[in-house]
């Protein structure tokens, strides 16, 4: 289908038109480049965010103390919720007037934001509910290595005087590491094909600044119909999304060593 010039809404049957599609999308489509830059941007933002505050997670829910449990159970809702659900009901949070959103910021002090509402902050806003919901997952994955360090390690840098934070830096995070990169690989693979919250919450507006790759190619097969441009826009995301993977597939390798 990518091969081919095909409007469903035409009688025109299908075109044989090559990789005409391809060299469109690479040279002579910047709506397509900015919404790849804008993919790949929004992957690096949550799935940095999510690592940090999972591994931080982890860290605290792999001590014991009173509430561990219902704490850690609690920290996996939003992993377990409906994505269209969680979009709907930040819809009505970040509204400027009468969302509790604003209403939090004004408690504290802060100026009330525009969020989904503003190109500025749409896109921050949209890596802000992913965080909430799967940050969750990289904390299990995480308390999974957490769980299967040896001790032998940390008692030798005890004996040693090693501080905590040394210990973390050059015992926790060298051995956590391989665990960490799989949690990367999962959450880069699935944030590159983010779709439900940004159609749900935004449609990639305003102003195009929260269209990623996913929201394009949906309009051009079911707002234009023109689903061979969109075909070819999918073999491009999964060529995006297989090499996003092979590199990290590779750093996952030689952490492992």
């Amino acid at each position: 289908m990518s091969l081919q010039e095909w409007f469903v809404s035409s009688l025109t049957p299908p075109r044989f038109i090559g990789s005409a599609n391809y060299s469109k999308i690479l040279f002579g489509d910047p709506r397509f480049r900015e919404a790849v830059a804008r993919t790949v941007y929004f992957t690096v933002l949550a799935v940095a965010a999510e690592t940090i505050l999972g591994l931080a997670m982890a860290l605290l829910f792999n001590r014991e103390f009173w509430g561990r449990g219902v704490l850690r159970t609690l920290a996996i809702l939003p992993m377990v919720a409906t994505p269209t659900a969680i979009g709907l009901v930040f819809v009505m949070m970040y509204h400027p007037t009468l969302g509790v959103a604003n209403y939090l910021l004004s408690v504290v002090g802060l100026s009330p934001f525009r969020w989904t509402y503003s190109s500025q902050t749409a896109l921050y806003a949209l890596a802000l509910v992913d965080v909430w919901q799967w940050t969750p997952l990289i904390m299990l994955i995480a308390l999974a290595g957490l769980a299967s360090l040896p001790r032998e390690p940390y008692e030798a840098a005890h004996i040693d005087g090693a501080s905590t934070l040394a210990a973390f830096w050059h015992i926790t995070l060298p051995l956590l590491r391989p665990a960490l990169v799989v949690a990367v690989l999962f959450r880069a693979i699935d944030a590159l094909k983010t779709f439900d919250i940004i159609f749900i919450m935004t449609q990639g507006g305003p102003a195009n600044s929260s269209e990623t790759v996913n929201i394009l190619l949906f309009n051009q097969a079911f707002s234009y119909f023109n689903l061979g441009y969109a075909s070819s826009m999918a073999v491009a995301l999964f060529a995006v999304v297989l090499g996003a993977s092979l590199i990290l597939i590779k750093v996952r390798r030689t952490a492992s060593w």
